[in-house]
């Protein structure tokens, strides 16, 4: 059966380095200078997915949003004929100057990684960067009409697991799925 949904990785970019994730130093996992793929080869492949049936295309990264001119690959591919569900997983860090153009652009939804709203345990868990950035992004997101607005949160023993209640109580004051 043909599977409905594909990640699509735009980028190994990444400007966290989230200890699970990704290690403390560059790996040689990065993909060489110039093979990338570019936007036409992008939406090429997007469009023959979708031509072979899926119907749904999540981007992801690294960290998508490090790609140089995202929002016109995603005008491209939001009007792809048989495309129901165009969305995008990002950390978050540049989501609040991006959202509004992100959802302009034709993108449906976002997923969040959001590990801790503790600031010293974000830095421990990310490297750097500040949850107050993140759920910036987040309420960006959401008054762009970016919907749903989903947090992905990995619950690690001993590192975030106390803040589990904290998360909940989150979709209380804010329209965000955890």
């Amino acid at each position: 059966k043909t599977p409905v949904e594909v990640f699509w990785c735009l980028t190994d970019r990444c400007n966290l380095r989230c200890g699970y994730c990704r290690p403390s130093v560059d790996a040689a996992c990065a993909a060489p200078s110039g093979q990338a793929l570019g936007d036409d080869e992008i939406v090429a492949a997007v469009s023959a997915a979708v031509a072979a049936g899926i119907t749904k295309v999540r981007l992801t990264g690294g960290e998508p949003l490090l790609r140089p001119g995202l929002p016109a690959l995603i005008r491209r591919l939001s009007v792809l004929p048989g495309l129901a569900d165009l969305s995008l997983t990002t950390n978050g860090i540049l989501l609040a100057a991006m959202a509004r153009e992100l959802a302009a652009s034709g993108l449906g939804r976002i997923n969040v990684s959001l590990d801790t709203l503790v600031p010293e345990r974000f830095k421990a868990v990310a490297g750097s960067g500040h949850p107050r950035t993140v759920l910036d992004g987040v309420s960006s997101a959401v008054a762009a009409g970016l919907s749903p607005v989903k947090l992905n949160v990995v619950v690690m023993a001993g590192i975030n697991d106390d803040e589990v209640p904290e998360f909940v109580r989150l979709t209380h004051s804010m329209p965000v799925h955890v």
